[in-house]
């Protein structure tokens, strides 16, 4: 595994890479490096242990937020008797037969 040095808010870290995983690194660093010095930066937390803990939320609510975007609506009861009568009348205008016309 490679070693790579990074600066996240002014303080530097080694960090263990895999293989080919070099360009998803720098971008986890620079995401949280932005988040960090934008929560530092706002003044109202100074401690750097709260501001790497606001700023995992801040990153673990964005990817569950996008993911949430991204998953497809689910069905509610309603959703599901509804879908329950359509199917009952498309059944119904089919006949026996099984088809329209």
């Amino acid at each position: 595994m490679k070693q790579m040095e990074f600066t996240i808010m002014g303080q530097s870290y080694v960090l263990a890479c895999p293989p080919g995983g070099e360009a998803s690194l720098q971008a986890a660093v620079a995401s949280v490096d932005h988040e960090m010095s934008a929560i530092r930066d706002a003044g109202k937390v100074k401690a750097r242990e709260r501001i790497a803990v606001l700023a995992a939320l801040n990153l673990a609510y964005q990817l569950a937020e996008r993911a949430a975007r991204a998953a497809p609506p689910s069905l509610n009861g309603t959703d599901s008797v509804q879908i329950d009568t359509l199917v009952a009348r498309i059944d119904s205008a089919l006949g026996s037969d099984g088809h329209l016309l």
